[in-house]
């Protein structure tokens, strides 16, 4: 953590002639089980992991943010807090996004920062570093204007800053695990009511994230297609969401396989992530091996959210003698898998998921360790 402070400080005075007086800190996440429950109002049961977006700033007093990208070649944007246009301006989007939020929430004008952002977190792998993003930006703003961090309503206002600016239609997951996510804890959290718990991760367990290097755009994607077959599914069942649906209402969508399958794996996966929560208060990580296993063969064949490149190293990674189960995560068509894998056999492990999916897509595979990690920060740095 040091190293990063001191790169960003460093790249800080280089761009704007003194060192930052603030330093914003959002995780990124990985989501261990419950994948597209959450738009569906359903149970999740994510980590804070310990990769984030770094958002060195000091306030302006001015009503822009000048902001510098490190990992987009220093790409640089003024953005003007009095006057926020949608212009298709990358990551920039997702800034002036949370901007337009706090402005409606608050009923204010916005002073602006200096800034430098750093992403630890994969973009696009489905390590939410669109929420990170976000979730730094809004502490930023926040220490601008002398806001009060509230953690889950700047959660709901992050989330409809994608939905309504960015255009992605997700749940509320990313942003609320990025601002309550706990140290050493996964966190159950029930999207319908916001409610969460956090439980302790078991022990002598590694979670393993692996990279395929494929890669998608949400808003191209089939995602907002799959929250609208989900929708129309519960609607014809005379639900407000899936979440409230049985197995045994299940059986009135037989007519349409498609739609049929899209509900099954909601309503299979919320009880999945429910059995995760207790077989990990037990320690029973052969049964959170199944879990794991068995959620990745309904994303793949109830929902078809997969890739082959998903397939293949989830695939790799089961095969692994110390491994107990792994699962696509994130919204799918690209990015990441998680494995849990034996403390004892994790050098092992990594070397050979990493050389066997070379080996059968011919691409190469990153392999991250995370650990569970704090969720939004702010560290005041020394006048």
């Amino acid at each position: 953590m040091n190293n990063i402070i001191e790169q960003l400080q460093e790249l800080f005075v280089a761009q704007f002639d003194a060192p930052a007086k603030f330093i914003a800190r959002a995780p990124g996440r990985v989501n261990l089980i419950g994948e597209h429950t959450d738009y569906n109002q359903g149970l999740v049961l994510p980590m804070a992991i310990d990769r984030a977006v770094w958002l060195a700033f000091t306030p302006n007093n001015t009503s822009y943010m000048n902001v510098i990208a490190t990992n987009f070649n220093n790409e640089q944007r003024k953005i003007d807090l009095r006057n926020l246009t949608a212009a298709h301006e990358g990551w920039a989007e997702y800034i002036k996004g949370i901007a337009e939020q706090l402005k409606q929430y608050f009923n204010a004008e916005l002073l602006g920062c200096d800034a430098v952002i750093y992403s630890e977190v994969p973009i696009g792998a489905g390590l939410s570093s669109s929420a990170a993003l976000e979730l730094a930006a809004a502490r930023a703003l926040s220490q601008c204007n002398k806001i009060k961090w509230d953690p889950v309503l700047m959660a709901q206002l992050a989330q409809k800053a994608e939905n309504e600016w960015v255009g992605v239609n997700c749940g509320i997951m990313d942003q609320l695990i990025c601002a309550v996510g706990k140290k050493n804890h996964a966190v159950l959290i029930d999207c319908k009511n916001l409610a969460y718990e956090y439980c302790h991760l078991p022990k002598a367990i590694a979670i393993v994230v692996m990279d395929t290097s494929t890669r998608r755009g949400l808003v191209e994607s089939h995602y907002n297609e799959r929250r609208e077959q989900c929708e129309f599914a519960a609607k014809s069942l005379g639900k407000a969401s899936l979440r409230e649906v049985t197995f045994a209402e299940l059986e009135q969508l037989k007519n349409d396989d498609e739609v049929y399958r899209r509900a099954k794996h909601v309503v299979s996966e919320c009880e999945r992530t429910l059995e995760t929560k207790q077989a990990m208060a037990k320690n029973d990580l052969i049964h959170l091996g199944k879990l794991f296993k068995a959620s990745h063969q309904s994303l793949a064949h109830d929902f078809e959210v997969t890739n082959n490149a998903l397939n293949q190293i989830v695939a790799i990674a089961n095969q692994q003698p110390t491994c107990y189960g792994a699962r696509m995560t994130g919204a799918g068509f690209g990015g990441c898998a998680v494995a849990l894998v034996n403390e004892n056999g994790l050098a092992e492990f990594c070397k050979n998921v990493a050389l066997d999916f070379t080996e059968k897509t011919g691409l190469d595979a990153d392999i991250h360790v995370v650990k569970a990690e704090d969720g939004v920060s702010l560290i005041v740095m020394d006048a």
